[in-house]
């Protein structure tokens, strides 16, 4: 591949970065599969799509960078999700503590007793023999090994092997540890000044264990009088949520949410996204890439305005950060089946939701019957309806409102107005939400009344 050009070239080649180098040619290269795709940098990337134009590219990995998974939520590169963990797998159990004497000898102690072994993870090569020593003082019967990138390769081979084989009771490594490393026994991890990790780095480690059927623990330690930056807070908040089985996903998604994506296009770690605003950039990138695919453009959602109690209550989803990714959604959202989808991740993830969430979805539910009769704007207030139309749609409201009856009339701003009865504002309390669901179903009968008259498909779950 680098010296002999006169040597047939095989057709499986498997390697490192190395393959990557300006020495390396392939004359055929139609397939170019990268594992652990969090551990290329952007150079590396560059790189890869300057192999060859047509070249196939599948990367896999458990927490894609933000900038991978921008690319994938926007549409320029597919997304395929794996999340069926393999059978009879435990969810690792995830804590966020201080560095304690104390913890750390009862989850050490807790886990030699039932036969295991135990990883601990201090990232600090000039620090890591005194950490061990620590750790001694601590558990002076527990058999320790020390494991860092810095020793020669058969020193390093000899100590993880004295741990794989048994003859070790705890790991202190560095993040060599991180990728790679396959120990059913080891099911207890401890992972040291756990907020100067990254996200990926964090869930990549906790990995390390729980591979097997045996209920595993990982605790991220904090010292003493560490001052904790917004984003570490955050980062150590996601770890220990997200600890279901397959949540890497998940994971990736905080990630972009806390970093950002940085420039899509080029090597640089940041792009116009904070000019223009993550929401505008992001319908612009749909936008260009629907005119290079030659795809229909798609019109703007309806402006909506209602006058029901509709949000997302805070007791429903506590956490500030998340309650407005849902919003954004929820926002997103254009067709009935979508509405539905969100819906049933709602109930997943949050159980059973609230009268204000409900109605939130079904105005949501009127506003997509609004879009797909190509409406501008929708207002909905308890007895009152306003549909204003663009000029796309086959409807004419001057023909249309003389066949809907006397409730329907033109208002001055040229918008089709459904006036009905509504006990909303008057209704006992217990009674709201019933009578809320019977404005709903008044205000679909009417769209579908416009849907008829316009021949229009309507799409309805």
């Amino acid at each position: 591949l680098i010296r002999s050009s006169h040597i047939p070239q095989p057709d499986l080649v498997i390697g490192t970065h190395r393959l990557l180098g300006q020495d390396v040619k392939f004359s055929q290269l139609g397939l170019l599969i990268v594992d652990e795709e969090q551990r290329f940098g952007v150079k590396h990337k560059e790189k890869i799509k300057k192999l060859k134009g047509d070249l196939d590219i599948l990367t896999m990995s458990a927490t894609p960078i933000p900038r991978t998974l921008q690319m994938a939520v926007t549409g320029v590169r597919e997304l395929s999700l794996i999340t069926t963990p393999p059978e009879n797998r435990e969810a690792v159990k995830t804590y966020v503590a201080s560095f304690d004497a104390e913890l750390i000898k009862k989850g050490v102690e807790k886990e030699l007793a039932r036969g295991g072994q135990v990883l601990f993870v201090h990232n600090r090569v000039q620090t890591i023999q005194g950490v061990a020593a620590k750790l001694k003082e601590i558990l002076p019967n527990v058999r320790m090994t020390v494991a860092h990138g810095q020793m020669s390769e058969t020193e390093l081979e000899e100590k993880m092997l004295e741990f794989i084989e048994g003859r070790s009771d705890m790991l202190i490594a560095t993040t060599i540890i991180e990728n790679g490393l396959d120990i059913p026994n080891a099911n207890t991890l401890f992972v040291d000044h756990a907020h100067m990790f990254g996200l990926s780095n964090l869930y990549q480690l906790r990995g390390r264990v729980g591979r097997s059927h045996i209920q595993a623990y990982a605790y991220f330690l904090i010292h003493e009088n560490t001052e904790l930056t917004k984003e570490a807070s955050k980062r150590l908040q996601v770890i220990q949520s997200c600890t279901e089985l397959g949540s890497g996903f998940n994971v990736a998604t905080h990630d972009l949410e806390i970093r950002g994506s940085g420039n899509i296009l080029g090597e640089e770690q940041s792009g116009v996204i904070a000019e223009v605003g993550l929401e505008l950039y992001t319908q612009m990138l749909h936008e260009t890439l629907a005119e290079l695919r030659d795809q229909k453009h798609q019109e703007p959602l309806p402006d909506l305005n209602t006058g029901y109690t509709a949000f997302i209550p805070e007791s429903y989803i506590p956490d500030p950060s998340i309650r407005i990714a849902t919003y954004k959604q929820l926002n997103r959202v254009r067709t009935p089946a979508e509405i539905l989808a969100l819906e049933d991740e709602l109930l997943d993830r949050f159980g059973l939701y609230p009268r204000e969430l409900e109605n939130f979805c079904q105005i949501l539910r009127l506003r997509s019957m609004a879009t797909a009769l190509k409406a501008e704007s929708i207002d909905i207030f308890p007895g009152r309806m306003a549909i204003l139309l663009r000029p796309t749609t086959p409807l004419e409201p001057t023909k249309v409102i003389p066949l809907l009856g006397k409730d329907v009339s033109l208002d001055p701003k040229g918008r089709i107005s459904f006036q009905f009865p509504s006990s909303v504002k008057t209704a006992d309390p217990a009674r709201i939400a019933e009578e809320e669901k019977k404005d709903f179903q008044t205000c679909r009968n009417f769209l579908r009344r416009l849907f008829e008259l316009s021949k229009l498909p309507l799409e309805e779950i």
